[in-house]
């Protein structure tokens, strides 16, 4: 087995992370835990500073983690979604600048309830040892991730999901967004050794183990800097949407580092599982490989502890119930068994975005009313004192009660909006819009025109949904169809709704000819409906006038109208159709990919591959794994694949 620095060999890193747990400071030992805290210099990691293009040795690929790193250029951090990512959490410790360790302590205990950990280019990390759970599958992914630590004698072992994509180190291999990120952090007097385990079964046959060193030094620490990311793209001329990337087969600097050097046979620095074992030594003589030989090795790999079908499956929860997550401003997210309804919440009543399935309705109500409840008619203590006090009729004595224990019943459902005639997004529409009660009085109006005005909440959308479920079979019953249309690229709803502006804007020809996206403009929330999920590729109909074109457009206009927080992460949030609240990074990643597989589809069909020939061709091999699995349901690979041919064809 070869033993340069850049290769990792498995069984040895495990032993050496046994042995990290076992070991402890004699005068440490019945005591607490060591303090970890303080300036750290990095000493030793096995991959300082920038590796090879195309360097995969030591890293246990499969074939879709292979791909997908030989797809993925350097230039990709030139576009405007990527220029202000920090380093991935895999690369924070090996960084340049070492880190920095502060604890966080309760101010009465003066127990560490969390540590915070700083980088070069990266956000504060806090891993929290507090003993709280990490949170729900449908909640936002980070940078950081969601880290917890516990000690284990002298060792603190930290557990870390819910981090975004990423790169397992710099030069081409990636992570997914369902990995499960494992350090083991032990102090030696003035070294600090960090053995890091990352379980990614989408791209590695086993586990990732890694090992830094590094040493205590006052003087040392991490230097901080900023980022003023470029808006325009960088790449392909001044096109801002522009997504590099490499087709299969076409990336030129494989194998290009061992011109020079040229110690190692082209096979091992590919990568895979059977590299890292003693074993294949015996299937190396110089720098040749006997390629049968390495299909006949057996070897003691490690498996996966990480369910990566549950990890998916919990970012749209379908368990037949609803549950709540606060966004921002005066908006919520509903999964209503496996759907995501937008809603505002406010003093001037409900807004949703989509509706969810009829058999959700009740269920939905009743969420909605307890957050009604509790967001805009809520009780609270009296802090009004005087005869002067604002909100009371008169003297304010004889109203106190009002504020303390009787506050007015909140208002109900205002405004429906569906993105788009899926069953999913409209199947509640009738119950949602009849507990609606608002805006106008009673009877009828404008000469009868219309039939009890006020009495049900108003539905929106864009007039292609209307058509579509006015001839659907079985009829969809008037009440629950929209009343309030566009033909417009965008729609004003004509006031403020719980105080904000809410606009909707036509997505054409993506998921089907109807499709909106709805941005709630104060609180900074886009709902995206079906052109974006992150459990499963988009579902375009191509019969309805959808388009993978159509698709990327719509992407793309999010990234256009939503602005980042700070270091590619927060800010803007956008609400799937179906999966975990979301940012510009995370929509940017899956706009990446949907144009990665639209080009290699459009390639392949140029070469004159019939529809069965481009599916067996395997143009999306790399996010099968990601976005193909149960939690997609009836909307397999193939269909998507299907999808994506016939709109090309009929582009062409």
């Amino acid at each position: 087995m070869y033993t340069r620095d850049r290769t990792r060999v498995a069984p040895l890193l495990l032993a050496l992370a046994a042995a990290t747990l076992v070991i402890v400071h004699p005068s440490a030992q019945g005591g607490r835990p060591p303090d970890i805290t303080g300036n750290w210099r990095l000493d030793n990691a096995e991959d300082p500073g920038q590796p090879p293009l195309a360097d995969y040795t030591g890293i246990p690929f499969n074939a879709a983690g292979r791909l997908r790193a030989d797809t993925t250029p350097e230039s990709i951090w030139d576009t405007p979604e990527y220029q202000c990512r920090p380093h991935s959490l895999p690369h924070q410790w090996r960084g340049v600048g070492g880190a920095r360790i502060l604890a966080e302590q309760d101010p009465l205990t003066r127990e560490v309830r969390a540590y915070h950990l700083q980088y070069m280019r990266s956000l504060d990390r806090p891993i929290f040892v507090d003993g709280r759970p990490h949170p729900p599958g449908y909640a936002p992914h980070s940078w950081t991730g969601f880290s917890t630590g516990e000690w284990m004698g002298q060792t603190l072992k930290v557990t870390t999901t819910r981090v975004k994509d990423g790169y397992l180190k710099r030069g081409g291999p990636q992570t997914s967004d369902v990995y499960t990120f494992t350090e083991y952090i032990t102090r030696h007097d003035d070294i600090l050794t960090v053995v890091q385990v990352v379980d990614d079964p989408i791209y590695l046959d086993e586990p990732y183990v890694l090992s830094i060193t590094s040493t205590y030094d006052p003087m040392a620490g991490p230097n901080m800097e900023t980022c003023s990311g470029s808006s325009t793209g960088q790449n392909g001329g001044g096109d801002r949407h522009w997504v590099p990337h490499f087709l299969p087969g076409q990336n030129s600097a494989i194998g290009e580092f061992l011109r020079e050097d040229n110690w190692i046979p082209l096979e091992p620095t590919r990568g895979g599982v059977k590299t890292l074992y003693p074993e294949y030594r015996s299937a190396v003589n110089g720098l040749k490989v006997d390629a049968a030989r390495v299909d006949a090795l057996t070897i003691p790999s490690s498996r996966s502890a990480n369910d990566v079908a549950k990890r998916i499956a919990d970012q749209s929860p379908k368990d037949g119930q609803v549950h709540v997550l606060p966004v921002q401003g005066n908006i919520y997210m509903l999964v209503a068994d496996g759907t995501n309804i937008t809603a505002s919440i406010g003093h001037d009543g409900i807004a949703v975005v989509n509706t969810g399935s009829p058999q959700m309705s009740d269920k939905i109500l009743a969420a909605l009313d307890q957050l009604a409840e509790t967001v805009a008619a809520r009780t609270a203590p009296n802090t009004c004192f005087g005869a002067f006090c604002p909100g009371t009729w008169g003297w304010s004595s004889p109203y106190f009660n009002t504020v303390i224990a009787s506050p007015p019943p909140p208002k109900t459902m205002r405004y429906v909006i569906n993105t788009s005639a899926a069953p999913e997004h409209v199947g509640g529409n009738l119950k949602l819009a009849a507990s609606g009660k608002v805006i106008r009085s009673g009877g009828s109006g404008f000469g009868g025109a219309i039939t009890a005005p006020g009495q049900r909440a108003t539905i929106v959308s864009h007039v292609n949904v209307l058509n579509r479920l006015d001839r659907s079979t079985p009829p969809v019953p008037e009440d629950a169809l929209p009343s309030d249309t566009y033909l417009d690229d965008f729609y004003k709803l004509s006031e403020y709704v719980n105080g904000e502006a809410v606009i909707l804007y036509n997505a054409p020809t993506a998921n089907t000819d109807g499709d909106s996206l709805v941005f709630f403009r104060h609180s900074e929330v886009i709902a995206a409906g079906n052109i974006f999920s992150t459990i499963s590729y988009p579902m375009i109909e191509i019969d309805k006038g959808g388009s993978i074109q159509g698709v990327i457009d719509g992407l793309n206009h999010i990234l256009d109208l939503a602005v980042a927080e700070y270091r590619s992460q927060g800010g803007t949030w956008v609400i799937p159709g179906r999966g975990r609240l979301s940012d510009t990074a995370d929509v940017a990643s899956y706009r990446n990919m949907v144009v990665i597989i639209r080009d290699r589809v459009r390639d392949l069909t140029k070469k004159g591959m019939t529809l069965e020939q481009v599916k067996a061709a395997r143009p999306t091999m790399d996010f099968d794994a990601r976005y193909s699995s149960a939690a997609a349901g009836t909307w397999t690979t193939d269909k998507f694949v299907e999808a994506v041919y016939k709109s090309l064809q009929e582009k062409k």
